[in-house]
Parts: C-alpha cells; structure tokens; sequence
C-alpha cells in the first residue's frame, strides 16, 4: 500500500468508527442501550484496523524505514485521534445515561 491508501484507509476506518460511536449515543439516550452497545463493538474493530495499520507503520519506522510525514498523513493521525477520544468519552455518556434511567426507574417506582 502506497501513502495516499494507507492515508485515506485511516480517514476511512476512523470516520466509520466515529459516526458509529455517535449513533450509539443516540441508541442510548433512547434508551436502545443492546443496539449503544453493538455499534461501540462495531466502531472498536473499525479502530483495531486502523490502529493495526498505525502499528505497522511505526515498526518501519523503527527499522529504519523513514516515512514522509504529510499534511494528509497529519490529518489522516487527526481522523484517528479525535474518533478515539469520541468512543472514550461515548462510552462513558452512555454509562451515565444507564445510570439516569434506573434513577428514573427507582423514582417512578416510589
């Protein structure tokens, strides 16, 4: 794979992975906290493939391989680091928003 692919495979895998982390947040705040939860699943792997291409490309580095550093490549890092900063802290919203349906749950029952 030439740069520009692996560029836009990143861009790719970690956009797909963003917007399911934000569709599972709508899942939860629905209350569809199975569907929250597949679509976080889904969005790892599209993260696991692109942390595996990431991988690859530092072990080049490491044996000496230099890579062009691009502006491409730089946002390409940028797609990657924001969808992951989104699942972190998606998880943790949908966390809370079990959290406040059980409240609700346990005052509705009082």
């Amino acid at each position: 794979m030439d740069l520009e692919e692996i560029v836009f495979t990143i861009i790719n895998h970690a956009g797909n992975a963003k917007s399911m982390c934000f569709e599972a947040l709508r899942s939860a705040r629905t209350g569809d906290f199975e569907k929250a939860e597949l679509l976080i699943k889904k969005a790892k792997g599209e993260l696991t493939e692109t942390h595996s291409i990431q991988s690859s490309m530092i072990q080049k580095e490491a044996r000496g391989e230099k890579q062009e550093i691009t502006l491409l490549l730089m946002h390409a890092e940028d797609h990657l680091m924001s969808a992951l900063l989104a699942k972190d802290l998606i998880e943790e919203m949908i966390e809370m928003c079990k959290e406040n349906r059980r409240c609700t749950e346990v005052i509705a029952n009082v």
